[in-house]
């Protein structure tokens, strides 16, 4: 697992002619926050800003030292892609508010934890504001959000699993209900 920080001014070259593209400047997530959907590489323009992005699905590696891609074509200007205007930069996501469904504060998001798919596994804190399990792990599983906090700017958890969930752990199965079983007769 690794950081989104750990990505961040990586050099982005085309594996089909080792041509650089520029480096990544920030990294777009999906607006339920698990998978990470493209990089930032900049924005041209003074009057006519056009922004640009490579999709998550031409990367070919995010490696150590460079990100790779399949050949340097993928960089598209971020209009094109009709999704891209629900994604979330991770510039923008850093900061938002984590609290409980009762209202209780509990931290600020610092950065995200990506797991080995490009999955986002879940997010370091800063700004701790409770003390406990979470304070100490400094770090949330994905899989504890129960709202990613889109509308209101503030992401909600569940401070129990999230006390008790390592972000190397796969989700909990969700909750099985009881059939109720006839009675045999006697």
């Amino acid at each position: 697992m690794r950081l989104g920080k750990d990505l961040l001014n990586k050099p982005i070259y085309s594996v089909l002619d080792g041509r650089n593209l520029g480096a990544a400047k920030d990294i777009y997530l999906n607006n339920d926050l698990t998978q990470i959907t493209g990089i930032f590489t900049g924005q041209e323009g003074m009057i006519r800003r056009k922004t640009y992005l490579i999709p998550r699905t031409a990367v070919v590696v995010f490696g150590i030292d460079a990100i790779l891609v399949k050949n340097p074509d993928v960089v598209t200007e971020e209009a094109e892609i009709e999704e891209a205007a629900a994604w979330v930069r991770l510039s923008k996501l850093r900061g938002r508010g984590v609290d409980t469904p009762n209202g209780t504060k509990v931290a600020n998001i610092g950065d995200i934890v990506i797991g080995e798919e490009g999955n986002i596994a879940g997010f370091t804190l800063a700004k701790v504001h409770v003390d406990g399990p979470v304070a100490d792990k400094g770090a949330i599983a994905r899989s504890t959000l129960i709202d990613t906090g889109h509308t209101d700017g503030i992401m909600t958890i569940d401070l129990t699993l999230a006390e008790t969930t390592d972000l190397a752990a796969p989700p909990p199965p969700p909750p099985v209900k009881e059939e109720e079983t006839p009675e045999e007769p006697t």
